[in-house]
């Protein structure tokens, strides 16, 4: 199913108000995307922002690992047993539909982006409140990747490929 199939099933109908208040949300460049952006940075790694090419617009794209990050906020991603994945009291129906769509289209984005050969790590929001952690378990996954990507080159070149 191709992204431009689903946009208009991604669109809920709200009131001018509750636009404008939304609108207002930032979605590039937040505080916990900066705050990963600049831990990558201290550990070495360069990277490229918000690659409009690849689904999904990545917060972070490694091309040299072939790796994409999402930063993503516990509340509008639905973090699976997060305390900070609270249910709205008022508009309950709404809220429901607004945070099944967001899920929904993340799945669909990081499985086109699997499928397309590219790594996809979701660091929650979170996660940044121990940031050594973070970044330790962030280097584990990026060595890794290099590695494989690594043994597959070094196996293509002996079969000739």
């Amino acid at each position: 199913m191709s992204e431009q199939n689903n946009a208009a099933t991604d669109q809920i109908p709200v009131s001018p108000m509750r636009s404008r208040n939304m609108a207002a949300i930032k979605g590039r460049n937040t505080t916990p995307e900066m705050t990963v952006r600049k831990m990558l940075h201290r550990l070495g790694y360069r990277f490229r922002l918000h690659r409009r090419d690849l689904p999904g617009t990545p917060d972070i794209v490694l091309p040299k690992y072939r790796t994409v990050i999402f930063v993503h906020g516990c509340f509008w991603h639905r973090h699976p047993d997060c305390r900070f994945t609270t249910n709205p009291k008022t508009n309950s129906e709404f809220w429901e539909r607004k945070f099944f769509i967001n899920v929904d289209r993340d799945k669909r984005q990081q499985r086109s982006l699997r499928e397309a050969g590219w790594e996809v790590i979701v660091v929650w929001q979170c996660e940044l409140f121990n940031i050594d952690l973070l970044a330790k378990q962030l280097n584990e996954n990026l060595n890794r990747v290099l590695l494989e990507n690594d043994n597959c080159q070094a196996h293509s070149r002996r079969r000739g490929n």
